[in-house]
């Protein structure tokens, strides 16, 4: 078994308008230093395989299910293996 997070943001082509109005609320608490936000979402998945046979789910299912291509792209990051 393993654990499994996928992390969902927007492609760097599409306007974030959440990050946005995240990072001018915080140069409003005064912290002009920061110069970008970007927001997105992530899904912990726990897969009942192993190696190469996660990837190949974690691929299909944010390919069917989780990611719109058209908008948005994903990373995804090995948790655990139990």
């Amino acid at each position: 078994m393993t654990n499994v997070r996928v992390f969902v943001t927007y492609k760097e082509s599409v306007f974030d308008p959440q990050g946005e109005t995240i990072k001018n609320a915080i140069h409003s608490l005064g912290h002009e230093e920061v110069s970008a936000v970007k927001v997105g979402k992530f899904f912990d998945v726990t897969v009942n395989a192993t190696g190469v046979a996660v990837e190949k789910v974690v691929k299909e299912i944010a390919d069917q299910l989780l990611v719109n291509f058209n908008m948005e792209t994903y990373t995804y990051q090995v948790m655990e293996e139990v």
